[in-house]
């Protein structure tokens, strides 16, 4: 049994939000089967995988990360394609692996960044200083602990009788803190949380968390820093219950997509299906103009992007996403959908 017990305060925050989670996963999971579809599943791993390389700065958008994994041309960095190939590789093996082993640890980093870093698959062998613009927020321990500290760790990690919740969130903190690699450390910590909660509850396996991080990225560097300050995880736990119980409440809600095939299919998606099918290949004004729709913002995050996620439509260009001759069009699944949902007598 480990001797390390990483420093912790718990407080009622804390435990109200485990409550909150813990209520929103008994839902999630009573949906689960009639909700998550392979597609669905898929749709939820690539916002899970955008969001993520987006907090570290990746461009690539969802129309680009799905138009990548389906094997097709994107106009984009060749490093930034990798980053997608690789976070993609990484999250399907995850089920492969067991949260304290250091090999495993290891391998998935190997995945994460190999042929973009040279010292994939390694611990750094050099300092490191975390820097926010000029300013350094974080100086890691030396490479000399680096190996002690996370075996601690995960002796830590397979020993603990916390709460998986806090358990999760405790570990990614202190792998943030120790900063183990030379390069990933970021998308590692977010990746192992996944995978320790995933083991806890299954359902939690292709909750995208990540995207709730980033649209909250300046309160998730924050928490990191105010826990560095106490000297104990704290204020972080509590941040990441937060971002869980946000990204469980859209889940249950059935944000952004549902199934069309054993339920209603969203009515934005299901506008979006018919305009295809009637008038085929369309540009986005002309889509926005079949609907009714004024505002590209809304139309993009509830019409299109749901639709792109689960390669219900595709573009016609997808080697160039930004192109004045891009058109949307329905894939053979869409089609497939569309056939369905007319069936049904849903047009």
């Amino acid at each position: 049994m480990s001797r390390y017990q990483p420093p912790l305060t718990l407080t009622t925050k804390m435990l109200s939000l485990i409550a909150d989670i813990s209520e929103q996963i008994g839902q999630l999971t009573a949906m689960d089967e009639r909700l998550q579809t392979p597609q669905l599943r898929r749709g939820n791993r690539i916002r899970t995988i955008q969001a993520s390389l987006a907090i570290e700065n990746n461009t690539l958008s969802i129309e680009q990360v799905t138009a990548v994994l389906a094997g097709q041309r994107v106009l984009g960095l060749p490093r930034e394609i990798q980053e997608v190939r690789n976070a993609f590789a990484a999250y399907e093996a995850m089920p492969d692996w067991q949260p304290s082993s250091r090999t495993d640890l290891l391998r998935a980093h190997e995945l994460l960044v190999g042929g973009l870093i040279d010292e994939y698959g390694q611990f750094r062998r050099t300092g490191v200083g975390i820097y926010r613009g000029d300013k350094l927020i974080h100086m890691a321990p030396p490479p000399s602990r680096v190996v002690h500290l996370i075996d601690d760790l995960l002796a830590w990690l397979g020993a603990s009788d916390w709460h998986p919740l806090i358990t999760s969130c405790v570990f990614h903190y202190e792998f943030e803190f120790i900063h183990p690699f030379a390069d990933g450390n970021g998308r590692m910590g977010r990746l192992w949380q996944t995978l320790i909660l995933s083991q806890w509850r299954p359902v939690l396996s292709y909750l995208p968390v990540e995207a709730v991080i980033r649209d909250q990225q300046e309160a998730y560097y924050a928490a990191l820093s105010a826990a560095d300050l106490l000297a104990e995880s704290t204020p972080f736990v509590e941040f990441m219950l937060r971002a869980m119980s946000l990204a469980l409440s859209e889940a249950v809600q059935g944000e952004p997509e549902i199934d069309p095939v054993t339920d209603p299919v969203t009515d934005p998606v299901e506008k979006l299906l018919s305009a295809l099918h009637l008038n085929g290949p369309r540009k986005i004004s002309e889509l926005m103009a079949d609907i009714g729709l004024v505002h590209k913002a809304t139309f993009r995050a509830n019409y299109l992007r749901p639709a792109l996620a689960v390669e219900w439509i595709e573009m016609t260009h997808p080697e160039s996403p930004s192109s004045p001759a891009q058109k949307y069009r329905l894939t053979q699944l869409g089609k497939q959908v569309f056939a369905r949902l007319k069936s049904a007598k849903k047009f």
